[in-house]
């Protein structure tokens, strides 16, 4: 028998159902290629000729060899422009801190779902931080395998602790120490990326809000095990509204990404972050820099937890369109000016009406 939709996948996963309820089925054009998360990580894997995503070495950046830090600036352009997605390793995050942030993130989510609750947020009335489950905001009302925790993390003076997690004990303290040093990481990436764009290295920073108004908003994903991994998704297809994306994972493989024609498995490197390029820094490079079109699988062995750090202009007071500096030459715009609350919400139409939407392989803004 088919279980009811519980108010939190986590009850759901833990009822010993052996069939996920319908509304989380997807549609039968997306489960010609779905499966369990570590069956498809294990075919990657093997399979020693097919396409896996770049990793870049970011040590070179602070060498003060510049033949080294060129090259670096290089690949880091190479990658965004190709793939839209790299592995960065050699980041400068401490491995202690980041350690540290996995095990108080597990201990929130090892908590009773009552406790959780006290967190829970309120999307109908614009509460968005906070604990909450994914609804159904799309054509087709599928939902979405997966709980999770939402809350801004950087700049210091606009985050609001009160409705972080008081348990365990030591969360407030990682996570806003590792606010602070991703967003040095954030510094980093965008001069490396402005060079890669002929570009003074402060240009995407500034015009993304810089250090007072670009905001880095962490999503902890809960993905529960589930017992029809070739049915379900724990995050549908879609490209990121920010200009990057971080994610750090508990080794647990799930993240799939759409390039040359077909999904490819993110290997699980130790140490390693894995950033994708969003629409905003697509829309500033004129698209130049690719927004990764990317899926999460699940599987039937193993809770997967992913940290997703997403760098977010204001909404309101920035207008994102490509680059003048990048048209000079006569090249037409590919992205009409938008500030970045109009492109969430062109984006929202385009996802709510399907007929609207540019195909998926396509999707970038």
């Amino acid at each position: 028998m088919v279980a009811k939709v519980a108010s939190r996948v986590e009850i759901l996963a833990k009822s010993g159902l052996s069939e996920i309820p319908a509304e989380y089925i997807r549609p039968e054009s997306e489960r010609l290629d779905l499966g369990d998360a570590f069956e498809t990580a294990k075919k990657g894997a093997e399979d020693q000729l097919g396409p896996q995503l770049p990793v870049v070495d970011l040590q070179a950046l602070e060498s003060g060899d510049e033949a080294a830090r060129r090259a670096c600036v290089e690949e880091l352009r190479r990658a965004a422009s190709e793939w839209g997605v790299m592995h960065i390793t050699n980041h400068g995050i401490k491995p202690e801190l980041v350690e540290r942030l996995r095990k108080v993130g597990k201990e929130f989510f090892d908590l009773p779902v009552e406790e959780k609750e006290r967190y829970a947020n309120d999307q109908a009335s614009g509460k968005i931080q906070g604990y909450g489950s994914k609804l159904a905001n799309n054509a087709s009302g599928q939902l979405e395998w997966q709980d999770y925790f939402f809350h801004l993390i950087f700049p210091e003076e606009k985050i609001d602790v009160s409705i972080w997690p008081k348990q365990p004990e030591d969360y407030i303290e990682v996570t806003a120490e590792f606010g602070k040093q991703l967003r040095v990481v954030v510094t980093k990436l965008l001069e490396a990326l402005s060079e890669g764009l002929g570009l003074e290295k402060g240009t995407l920073d500034s015009e993304l809000g810089g250090t007072k108004d670009l905001l880095l908003q962490m999503k902890i994903n809960y993905y529960p095990v589930c017992p029809q991994p070739d049915l379900a998704l724990g995050v549908e297809a879609h490209t990121d509204i920010s200009a990057l994306s971080f994610i750090l994972h508990n080794m647990v493989p799930g993240l799939q990404v759409f390039y040359d024609g077909k999904w490819v498995t993110a290997e699980c490197i130790p140490d390693a972050l894995i950033v994708h390029v969003g629409d905003s820094l697509e829309i500033l490079s004129n698209g130049r820099y690719k927004s990764v079109l990317h899926r999460g699988l699940v599987n039937k062995e193993k809770v997967r937890i992913s940290w997703a750090v997403f760098c977010e202009p204001p909404k309101e007071t920035i207008l994102l369109r490509p680059l003048e500096e990048l048209l000079a030459d006569g090249t037409p715009p590919n992205f009409p000016p938008r500030t970045f609350e109009q492109h969430i919400q062109h984006k929202l139409f385009k996802k709510n009406n399907p007929e609207a939407a540019t195909p998926p392989a396509n999707a970038t803004n």
